[in-house]
């Protein structure tokens, strides 16, 4: 039951609120070998909005860690 609550919330949880992409997105991007910020920020858009990732670049760095972390 623990994953399937984690999906919905990783799904409306939003990272970068500028471009509403959910942390869902931002996993499967790292899951598939984009493992970095650029290549996270490239492949999803996150970013570059408006703040320019003022608001998201950490938890993204911190969704790369916890991956590598999980490993």
């Amino acid at each position: 039951m623990e994953n399937k609550e984690q999906l919905i919330m990783d799904k409306l949880t939003k990272i970068c609120t500028c471009k509403s992409i959910s942390r869902y997105k931002i996993k499967q991007v790292i899951e598939k070998g984009f493992d970095d910020i650029e290549a996270v920020r490239k492949k999803t858009g996150a970013g570059s909005g408006y703040c320019k990732g003022k608001n998201c670049t950490e938890p993204i760095q911190e969704l790369i860690d916890n991956y590598w972390e999980d490993k």
